[in-house]
């Protein structure tokens, strides 16, 4: 570009670009005596290959090694246990990889990590795949056999996903007996432990009344283990009770047959009907039906959105709910079974006039409103039940629907149960109508069939003497995203007991003598100390292996021991996992037991509720900050669903699918990459393109180390060099280092923040701008052409081993199989490179005034750009060396700072514009000659922002001088 004068006088910031032919230089007269690139460094890699064989370094060896060798300060991140059964999915491999960049961020920057891997391996699904694989009726084994056939399936389990994990990269130790499982005898006495001290501190206790009941598990189940949807379809009827006769007068209400209407989403609740409840502070309404039929009570606030039941009515009398209260009313199957006793009305702060009739039939063996309402009148010892642990109904049914009740027997109360008490209730007359609605409704989680509330004997934590406990430890954890604790802090403020005890065989037990005689059970601190002692003995099995007398103690067997047995409940899962934290151990200074729990959002129900409640009841805190992230999604935002097709399995993006065009095998790496990318506190989207994109991107910071590698010379070359100083290198390498620098900052702070996205954006733009759009461009041909040992080579050098290697610890958490593979290259040994500690730049690169100079040069560069591909357009030049470039200065009383910058940087110009030359001219040296040709353009500097460092305030320079 030549920059010649106009005859006009140029203004203060305008500058004159011209560009114009230069002598053709011969391409390959220098060929032979250039320092073109050479590393082994290979350009794509096999990464399944690469992987593999770098796999036990940068895994297992790393974790042993650094386990030994790095003293305290120790970092501790708790694993939430995966669940053992089946393959890995997208959330597994997300999980993990968050885990392991932020455990290898901490051990590059010197601190000893404490990662332990567990699985979850009791429960339902697990002995449900144990049964399927004997192909046997489960009703005919004895728990033993279910128990030791579901052994063997976790164990195989945990095996297969232990070994995918592996190929993800994640650094830990990985041999049995460094990991956690929750079958370990070791974990379960711990967890035992837990629970005693749970039991001595009067925790836990049993209660016959409602929970929630799988039919499809045939075990309760607590909050934390349902699943809400809101298409679930129900049979809602409105029934009619009919109030006894001799209270219409004493209530002050007319004479004749009254009715009180009542609504239900669950008709098979009624054959436990035991009350009405009413709001004493409602009124209620007597009605006469246009139809003649009986009068009605209801809500006076339901008139209107009964309107289609009802018909036209007229209000006979208004009455107060209060006065409701304690009136008597017929057994709504007394007409199949007439010596039933009468029923009461009572009153329930429950009852709304929001929906239904104003008056609630209520089945306190079936709903937990209606059992805090009878345990509150001292009722709660005589609640009735009908149903039966297949969630059908029993014989027991015949004893409230008379004879006409058999028909009900061992039908399942959610179907053909169901239906048949409607049937039932139009042959007394008591049904009125008959509505299908569609409504938010609570399924197993496991088994995604729906539940069902009903009375049982189960074993509780009482949370309401923790709950204050609990809530304050939360006050001192800090949440990623901080939005998320509200959530937890919401549930945790809801529940105000926790049922413990499942009907399974595969599980921990609950170590409880039952008195036969008077049908109680025993649970005490001593009691449990003899129990436990035996267990830790002689295993777990020996609860079900082992003769009853074995567990009484001493001062109970004068009762005689045919007169206890053992408790067949076992563990909620969710005490299982949830007591992890006693394997951590107590930290110096007390504090909590781990630094960092990361799992997903439906943790917040889970995990991260069990661990907080079994730790503050035993008097600890189980961690200190808690990270949250969401589900994996496919690309168009779906949830991945095999039905669909959609699903993304995180071992074919590793190892390649069926179809390579399709599936390709982009290696542990890619996928790492990915997470590394995504704001994972939301729900994530992954699918092909996703993946495509991932892989581009990485190989373009791949091949930034490439060009750096084969530029450097390898590790006898550079002993031999002498690096440069500071304070002699160019304004490029300064501005590099700057950049670096800037670099470096952002990633540590994203790092710290545990926003890893904010890393790998930096990271990137450091990579394809910095680096390959600029300082790889203008630096090659003095590094092809220059001495070994100039100056200007040794500074390029310098700044390019010090780019590399800070590269590498900024990326060596997000893809360890590509830092390995750099540092490899650039140390020219098998030494891990987290063994190298990160050290952080000094202060000294902070450069702003080489940031805010090479800015303006920047600027000026993007115009001679500009100008440069115009002439190659017009085929004027092939390349940019082909051509001169002169910048005609503009003549002034005194020079500004721009045109004194570029008279400091006058021989950098060419190297920056990559030019056979550049030239600073002013409308005197203008020469006659005319070029064969010239492009010419006029450059205003334009307004430029700065920072200021000490007061942070933005301020304008509108002028350059």
């Amino acid at each position: 570009m030549n920059l010649w004068a106009s005859s006009r006088k140029c203004r203060s910031s305008v500058y004159v670009l011209g560009v114009r032919c230069s002598s053709t230089a011969d391409n390959h007269t220098f060929s032979q005596s250039m320092l073109l690139p050479k590393t082994s460094f290979a350009l794509r890699p096999n990464p399944t290959q690469t992987e593999a064989r770098l796999r036990a370094r940068t895994c297992t060896e790393i974790y042993q090694w650094q386990s030994k060798k790095i003293e305290r300060p120790e970092f501790i991140l708790h694993d939430g246990p995966p669940y053992a059964n089946g393959d890995l999915h997208m959330g597994h491999a997300l999980n993990k990889i968050l885990k392991d960049i932020i455990n290898r961020f901490h051990l590059l920057r010197g601190r000893r990590v404490q990662y332990i891997p567990g699985w979850d391996c009791h429960g339902l699904p697990i002995e449900n795949k144990a049964l399927l694989e004997l192909g046997e009726d489960p009703s005919t084994l004895p728990p033993l056999a279910i128990r030791h056939a579901a052994y063997k399936t976790a164990l195989r389990e945990v095996d297969n996903q232990r070994e995918q994990f592996q190929r993800l990269g994640i650094m830990a130790d990985w041999s049995n007996e460094t990991t956690y499982r929750t079958i370990d005898h070791s974990y379960q006495m711990r967890q035992l432990r837990v629970f005693q001290n749970m039991v001595q501190n009067g925790l836990i206790y049993r209660r016959y009344r409602p929970v929630h009941f799988s039919p499809s598990s045939r075990s309760a189940l607590a909050e934390a283990e349902l699943v809400y949807k809101d298409d679930h379809v129900s049979h809602s009827i409105f029934v009619s009770f009919e109030l006894q006769n001799d209270d219409g007068p004493v209530l002050g209400l007319p004479d004749g047959p009254i009715q009180l209407l009542v609504w239900t989403t669950t008709p098979w609740t009624l054959t436990a009907n035991m009350a009405i409840a009413v709001h004493p502070d409602l009124s209620y309404v007597v009605l006469r039906r246009a139809s003649g039929l009986p009068l009605v009570i209801v809500a006076k606030d339901r008139m209107d959105a009964l309107a289609d039941i009802l018909g036209d009515v007229e209000v006979l009398a208004e009455i107060a709910g209060s006065e409701l209260v304690g009136a008597s009313y017929i057994p709504i199957f007394a007409p199949l079974c007439p010596n039933l006793p009468t029923l009461k009305i009572i009153a329930a702060s429950h009852v709304t006039a929001a929906s239904g009739t104003g008056l609630v039939h209520t089945a306190p063996a079936h709903g937990a409103d209606d059992y805090s309402a009878f345990r509150a009148l001292g009722l709660s010892n005589e609640i009735v039940c009908h149903v039966g642990g297949a969630g059908e109904f029993t014989s027991a049914v015949v004893d409230t629907v008379g004879e006409a009740g058999k028909i009900l027997v061992g039908e399942g109360v959610l179907d053909s149960g169901s239906r048949k008490v409607v049937d039932l209730l139009k042959e007394v007359g008591a049904l009125v109508k008959i509505q299908r609605i569609k409504h938010r409704y609570p399924y197993d989680w496991r088994t995604n069939q729906p539940i069902i509330m009903t009375s049982t004997s189960q074993w509780f934590a009482n949370l309401d003497v923790i709950k204050a406990d609990a809530l304050d430890a939360l006050n001192t954890v800090s949440f990623v995203p901080p939005v998320s604790r509200a959530r937890l802090t919401a549930f945790v403020q809801l529940r105000d007991e926790w049922c413990i005890s499942r009907q399974r065989v595969w599980g921990v037990p609950i170590p409880a003598l039952h008195h036969i005689p008077t049908d109680t059970a025993l649970l005490d601190s001593s009691t449990l100390e003899h129990i436990l002692a035996i267990l830790d003995e002689k295993g777990i099995e020996y609860w079900w292996e082992g003769p009853t007398e074995e567990f009484v103690p001493p001062a109970l067997r004068e009762q005689g021991i045919d007169a206890w047995r053992k408790g067949t409940d076992t563990m909620d899962v969710w005490f299982d996992s949830g007591t992890a934290w006693a394997m951590l151990g107590e930290r110096e200074h007390g504090g909590p037991r781990a630094d960092v729990c990361l799992e997903g959002s439906d943790q917040h129900r889970g995990w991260f509720q069990s661990q907080l409640l079994t730790a503050v009841a035993s008097n600890t805190r189980p961690y200190a900050t808690l990270i949250t992230h969401g589900m994996v999604l496919d690309q168009t935002g779906k949830k991945m669903s095999k039905s669909l097709g959609n699903v993304t399995s995180p071992m074919s993006v590793v190892s390649g699918g069926p179809n390579p065009k399709t599936e390709p095998a982009y290696g542990a790496d890619v996928l790492r990459f990915w997470a590394g990318t995504v704001d994972y506190w939301n729900d994530t989207y992954l699918g092909p393109v996703v993946l495509a994109q991932a892989a581009e991107a990485l190989r373009k910071i791949r091949n930034s180390a490439r060009f750096i590698l084969g530029n450097i010379g390898n590790v006898e070359a550079r002993a031999s060099m002498e690096r440069v100083r500071r304070a002699d290198m160019g304004l490029a390498e300064r501005y590099v280092m700057h950049e670096l620098y800037m670099l470096e900052q952002t990633a540590l702070e994203g790092y710290m923040q545990y926003n890893f996205a904010k890393v790998v954006a930096a990271l990137s733009s450091f990579a394809n701008g910095t680096l390959s759009a600029l300082y790889f461009d203008i630096s090659k041909d003095g590094l092809y052409a220059n001495a070994l040992s100039s100056v200007e080579r040794r500074a390029v050098v310098t700044v390019l081993e010090q780019v590399l290697t800070t590269m590498n610890s900024i990326m060596a958490p997000i893809v360890p199989h590509l830092a390995e593979e750099i540092h490899e290259a650039f140390t020219e040994t098998e030494v891990s490179v987290f063994t190298t500690p990160w050290t952080t730049l000094g202060s000294e690169w902070h450069d702003l005034k080489a940031n805010e100079e090479m800015k303006l040069l920047l600027l000026l560069r993007t115009a001679v750009l500009a100008g440069l591909e115009n002439s190659r357009a017009d085929k004027k030049i092939k390349s940019s060396l082909e051509a001169e470039v002169e910048l005609l200065i503009p003549e002034l009383e005194e020079p500004s700072t721009f045109t004194k910058l570029l008279q400091r940087e006058e021989s950098f110009l060419k190297t920056l514009f990559i030019s056979s030359d550049a030239t600073l001219i002013d409308e005197g040296s203008l020469g006659t000659a005319s070029p064969e040709w010239v492009y010419v353009s006029v450059f205003t500097i334009p307004c430029v922002f700065r920072i200021n460092p000490m007061s942070f305030a933005l301020t304008q320079l509108c002028s350059i001088r």
